[in-house]
């Protein structure tokens, strides 16, 4: 065998390219970057001006109210500020500083002196450009586990760590059983999407029965709508309420809404009523039923 048919064996040859190809060279509105891509993953850099900001230079070419990406930056001048729309964190970075930033916020450069940082999460592409969406009418699972903050203080840090890792197999077990789509992790729960509502609910049952062998409890809903997917994730106001359904469940029970009722005639699940709950967000009380 020889070096070349060695080195092709173990894995390929190596690549390279360049952040200082001008061909890789982007311009935005008070600001300007370079892209590295290798194969699937892309490595961006940025300049950005002082009083740069993304809700007000970047939000008019994207199309979207606020950054519905996810980064992994890496800031190596000037100070750079992230607030999350939702909560309204708010974090200011300095140099040196390696930080993570989930979709739903807005960016600026905090001060008067230029900002070099670089995205590191593999999926800058695409920054900048119009977002693509699509609208789907998908039946979704949201589970957490019941007071997961005492649990863990009770626990402590190493046990807790193993629980949630048990926990999380568990459930990404159920998932690929019952063909779901994980859409998102939150810690302690799970966001997964199902093409139908049959699957969804023996999903639900599966996660509430298993997880009980591992001294935990976890809280589901289930509920049917349309989302938008874009190039940075999923939304839409049924994941809003099917978070609010969720946060209505008993320990170890799995909630679901009129909608998803409905569509499971004939699949053999029985339901009880718990009558109609206000949901935050959602205009009118909404009748809730348990799956037995």
């Amino acid at each position: 065998m020889t070096d070349e048919t060695l080195g092709q064996a173990r894995g390929g040859s190596i690549r390279r390219t360049s952040l200082l190809d001008p061909s890789n060279r982007r311009e935005l509105p008070r600001m300007h970057g370079s892209l590295a891509v290798m194969g699937s993953l892309t490595i961006g850099q940025a300049i950005l001006e002082p009083g740069w900001r993304w809700s007000i230079d970047v939000k008019p070419a994207v199309g979207t109210e606020w950054c519905e990406r996810h980064h992994l930056h890496v800031l190596i001048r000037g100070r750079f500020a992230a607030r999350m729309v939702e909560t309204g964190e708010t974090v200011v970075f300095e140099p040196g500083d390696v930080f993570d930033i989930p979709p739903g916020h807005d960016t600026w450069v905090e001060g008067d002196e230029v900002v070099e940082l670089f995205d590191v999460s593999g999926n800058s592409a695409d920054f900048g450009l119009p977002t693509t969406s699509t609208r789907t009418v998908v039946t979704m699972l949201m589970s957490d586990i019941v007071d997961s903050t005492p649990l863990a203080a009770r626990l402590g840090d190493a046990a807790w760590k193993q629980k949630l890792a048990d926990h999380n197999r568990v459930v990404r077990a159920a998932i690929s059983r019952f063909h779901g789509r994980e859409l998102d992790t939150t810690g302690d729960g799970f966001f997964v999407a199902f093409d139908g509502v049959a699957a969804a609910l023996e999903c639900a049952a599966r996660i509430r029965d298993s997880v009980r062998d591992l001294q935990v409890q976890v809280r589901v809903g289930v509920h049917t709508g349309e989302i938008e997917t874009t190039d940075g994730g999923v939304r839409g106001i049924a994941i809003h309420a099917l978070a609010r359904i969720m946060s209505a469940a008993q320990p170890s029970e799995v909630l679901v809404s009129p909608v998803v009722r409905a569509l499971s005639e004939g699949s053999g699940a029985r339901f009880a009523a718990r009558g109609p709950h206000a949901l935050k967000g959602i205009a009118e009380p909404m009748e809730l039923y348990a799956l037995e």
